[in-house]
């Protein structure tokens, strides 16, 4: 598979409009403008972030025009693409300073030497509303309202603001004012980035792409979540990030090795093979655990890593001895209090850091648990979550 195929099928949930003609494009000699924007709502990233990033260093690499786009002007309304409420209004204080924070973990993947980052503030601000309402004539908001998770607000009757109509034009007219040709991002912004495409095409008559990535599940195979516990970050210690590698579910392997790892596709399908030939799976997972710890860290880091789990976990990892009934609201505190005689004490020995889930210490007692999790409780206290 030569580089631009792989560009164009690794790590892609989706082209838009096709893969055919975009290959094509990239074939030429053009030089393209490519473009993967944040909102720096929050100041961490885990690895299914990474995604999308690792992309946009390829395109980089390849002598790309590529754009870092801080969506800083975006933020202050904040998208509700994944969300079913408002997301809460940040100062540009606060932007700055979650940015600051993500460049740091970005640079673990992102070489920004070869990466232009901008703004959006830079155009966005100096729109007047005359211009705005020019803008909004592209757009139907039967189709921003028919959405699902906003659908489902107004179904029960939760507010849904009418700036929040506003984001997806906003995101296209970043997309317009870069004159982008190709837009990077998660399948849950297909919406704002066809924005995009439709003012390309309106203004320019010009046509440009979209490249949406699939999420990378978290450790436990739902979506990646701080509440659930099950996100890897790019800013967790080795040890911490080779751990929670180790307690993947086995069929994740192979999809975090093609999305989490940059290891050629033939080296991941001799992988494969081996699973499939009845190789145990710990030995993969061992391997995968190394490969992604020394690329956000170091080698030197990853054996280390891996020495630890083995002395730490893999030769002295305990039977579990009590089984222990999910609570009707799932969570740590309300599932273990049962163990330790109230919620208020699992909270103060979730806060002094005595509780681990899966081998991990926990910090939030309203951390969502599931079926064949297991939780250790200061020293000696090992429980498993009762299967329903």
């Amino acid at each position: 598979m030569d580089k631009i195929q792989e560009l164009l099928t690794r790590g892609v949930a989706n082209i838009i409009p096709d893969k055919e003609s975009l290959e094509k494009l990239l074939n030429s000699d053009k030089k393209l403008n490519i473009y993967f924007g944040i909102d720096p709502t929050s100041t961490k990233i885990h690895i299914g972030h990474a995604v999308p990033l690792r992309k946009l260093q390829q395109f980089a690499e390849m002598g790309h025009n590529v754009t870092f786009l801080i969506g800083d002007f975006t933020a202050l309304i904040g998208d509700t693409s994944d969300k079913d409420s408002e997301r809460p209004v940040l100062t540009y204080e606060q932007i700055e300073e979650n940015f600051q924070t993500y460049k740091k973990q970005a640079e673990k993947i992102l070489d920004f030497s070869k990466i232009s980052v901008k703004r959006n503030s830079e155009w966005l601000s100096k729109l007047d509303f005359k211009e705005v309402v020019k803008l909004c004539q592209h757009f139907s908001f039967g189709e921003f309202a028919s959405r699902e998770l906003i659908r489902k607000r107004l179904d029960e009757g939760k507010k849904v603001a009418l700036h929040e109509a506003l984001y997806p034009v906003m995101q296209g007219y970043d997309s317009y004012f870069l004159d982008t040709d190709i837009q990077l991002g998660g399948t849950d912004q297909t919406f704002n980035m066809q924005a995009g495409r439709i003012l390309q095409k309106d203004l320019r008559d010009k046509q440009s792409y979209v490249i949406t990535n699939p999420f990378l599940e978290g450790t436990d195979g739902r979506k990646m979540s701080k509440s659930w516990g099950n996100a890897i970050w790019l800013e967790d210690e080795p040890n911490d990030m080779y751990g929670k590698i180790m307690s993947l579910r086995d069929d994740l392997i192979i999809n975090y090795f093609t999305l989490g790892t940059n290891l050629t596709l033939e080296e991941i399908k001799a992988y494969e093979e081996r699973l499939k030939n009845g190789d145990n799976p710990i030995n993969i997972k061992r391997r995968l655990a190394n490969q992604i710890v020394a690329e956000f860290h170091s080698k030197e880091s990853a054996d280390e890593a891996e020495k630890y789990f083995e002395k730490t976990f893999q030769d002295k990892k305990p039977e579990f001895s009590k089984e222990v009934p999910l609570s009707s609201n799932l969570t740590v505190a309300g599932t273990m209090s049962t163990v330790v005689g109230s919620v208020s004490e699992i909270k103060r020995l979730v806060n002094q850091g005595a509780v681990d889930v899966n081998g991990q210490t926990i910090d939030d007692p309203k951390m969502i648990l599931q079926g064949g999790e297991e939780i250790k409780i200061g020293k000696t206290g090992f429980y498993k979550i009762k299967n329903k």
